[in-house]
């Protein structure tokens, strides 16, 4: 389990780097199929998260690629939102968590498919600071609740709603998963319900990841990142769906 548990987490790593997630669409899933209930899952997941998108966003905003700006207040909306949805997984049953899960996954591969590529940094569109802490709490009651960092509704709100240019938007997703993640971490240490035996075995192994992830990001086409994500996407659907309507 634990070699399989690194491979786990240097691959999340990689992804987290790469398309700016937090890495649970895919994480929870695998750990499904490792034999981990939906609860652990998410918890592993939300440890991760908090290394995967700290050292991320870091390595982002030396590279330039990270600007804060608006970000903070979806950030502070995250953190608040966040950890609400720590406390609020306890009380939902995991069959739920699992259809919402797959609802969430179905949204965003369908917005982010019909969104338009905005390579012109000039066309981003503003919102106004309150309504941009409220998304921020939204997502991340709903997205912590998953186990998820919450940029996989983020992002595809970003590039379709406000026009972001695709890297831009993933840098952004990063590093709303710093505040979502930490305050999900912090209502679930007070509930007593994550897994730090094997979570931080997946996180220390998703650094690894992270930079590899980074440097591909950077080295990459929009058009053939926002395949990339859209494939991603994709993918977790099909891992969850095969747990859930498999037998």
């Amino acid at each position: 389990m634990l070699i399989e548990l690194g491979m786990v987490g240097i691959f999340i790593g990689s992804m987290s780097g790469f398309f700016g997630i937090g890495g649970g669409m895919i994480l929870v899933p695998l750990l499904l199929a490792l034999g981990f209930d939906i609860k652990d899952a998410i918890g592993i997941s939300i440890i991760q998260m908090v290394f995967s998108s700290i050292f991320g966003s870091y390595l982002n905003h030396k590279k330039g690629s990270l600007v804060i700006g608006e970000g903070i207040w979806v950030g502070f909306g995250g953190f608040l939102g966040g950890y609400v949805g720590g406390y609020v997984t306890r009380f939902v049953p995991d069959v739920l968590l699992q259809y919402i899960f797959f609802g969430v996954l179905l949204f965003a591969l369908f917005r982010l498919f019909f969104s338009a590529s905005h390579d012109d940094e000039t066309q981003t569109k503003s919102l106004e600071k309150w309504l941009l802490l409220v998304i921020g709490v939204g997502i991340g009651v709903f997205s912590i609740t998953l186990g998820i960092g919450g940029s996989i509704i983020l992002t595809p709100l970003l590039v379709g709603l406000l026009h972001y240019p695709i890297k831009k938007a993933v840098s952004a997703g990063l590093f709303f998963v710093v505040f979502s993640s930490i305050a999900g971490m912090m209502s679930r240490l007070g509930s007593g319900t994550i897994d730090f035996e094997h979570g931080l075995i997946v996180a220390f192994a998703s650094l690894i990841g992270v930079s590899f992830g980074i440097w591909l990001k950077d080295h990459i086409t929009d058009t053939h990142h926002k395949t990339s994500l859209l494939l991603l996407y994709l993918l977790a659907v099909i891992l969850l769906a095969q747990k859930m309507f498999g037998g």
